[in-house]
């Protein structure tokens, strides 16, 4: 089914969006609140602490635009979800921990899937206004 061309950043923001999301849901769900999915402050702050950075708008963007293409992950406005193709491959991952855990992924999103494309746009306001958020957490001790 794939024949490659997923990038280390596509695997990256992929185990990310898993991170938060799941994060998310477990909040959501011990205040008895609605599961609405993780936000992208949610996805930078579990970005960052599976890769000691931040990614870039430019790298965020392009990864998002591929998996959701892909169908592994759906986006709208700033809420992340992993979709059932992404929950799916998640599940059927070779163990590794989170230590490697990217680059685990990055070899099953090659044998599993080609990426995709969506023309999802993420303008700077928008971005910054996530790390922006995301900073504010940091600062909150959050």
């Amino acid at each position: 089914m794939g024949a490659g061309g997923w990038h280390w950043n596509d695997a990256w923001i992929f185990v990310s969006a898993v991170i938060a999301e799941r994060l998310e849901r477990d909040r959501a769900l011990h205040a008895a609140l609605p599961v609405t999915g993780a936000t992208l402050a949610d996805l930078l702050a579990a970005a960052d602490f599976l890769h000691h950075s931040v990614p870039s708008r430019e790298d965020l963007r392009e990864a998002v635009r591929r998996l959701a293409g892909a169908g592994l992950i759906t986006v709208e406005d700033d809420m992340v979800e992993v979709a059932p193709a992404g929950e799916q491959l998640w599940r059927t991952r070779p163990f590794s921990g989170l230590s490697s855990a990217v680059v685990t992924l990055q070899t099953q999103l090659n044998r599993a899937s080609t990426p995709g494309y969506t023309d999802w746009q993420l303008d700077e306001h928008t971005y910054a206004a996530a790390v922006r958020e995301y900073s504010l957490r940091l600062a909150d001790g959050r």
